[in-house]
């Protein structure tokens, strides 16, 4: 069955815009739909994301852009981060020419916004390009006015509290 793909955005300061992407991941591939996440600014070596090791025990095929940011590595330029960053945008165009997954995620891209290393003309190419059958997911802070109208869904996580507040660290398999 041939269906109409969608633009869902996760956003906002809260916790869980990840997980909702993932989320829905897995209930895809309850139905059979075929999924492909890539991320920005998650080192799985270094973070051990649990959701990476499910995902792929799914099918999901994971692949990974940028994923060292400035702010928690002082010694990688602004300069590099942004060409990895370009990188991922021709991976996802050569995505969209493959035409073979029902979902595609952009986890954390919406941060390449927010932080200049992608501009919003480029996203909303990505957003204005892609096929019409691909629900595409893009997480991260940052979604600005004009990423927000084009989307057909938007959600806005929103912090009220958080154990970081109380100084409480990520725990594994919790945060990450």
């Amino acid at each position: 069955m041939q269906r109409k793909g969608l633009i869902q955005i996760y956003t906002g300061e809260g916790k869980g815009k990840t997980t909702a992407a993932v989320g829905l991941a897995c209930r895809a591939c309850g139905h059979n739909l075929t999924v492909c996440y890539i991320s920005f600014y998650k080192e799985p070596k270094r973070f051990r994301c649990g959701e990476h090791r499910v995902l792929k025990r799914l099918g999901v095929k994971i692949y990974a852009f940028a994923v060292k940011h400035p702010h928690f590595y002082k010694n990688i330029s602004k300069e590099e981060v942004r060409k990895e960053c370009l990188k991922g945008l021709e991976f996802i165009k050569s995505i969209y020419c493959e035409n073979k997954y029902d979902i595609l995620i952009l986890d954390e891209i919406l941060i390449a916004l927010r932080d200049g290393f992608l501009k919003e003309k480029e996203i909303l190419d990505v957003l204005n390009s892609k096929p019409e059958n691909l629900e595409l997911i893009l997480t991260g802070r940052g979604a600005t006015k004009k990423i927000i109208k084009r989307a057909d869904l938007v959600s806005e996580i929103k912090k009220i509290k958080h154990p970081y507040d109380k100084g409480i660290q990520r725990r594994e398999g919790i945060e990450y």
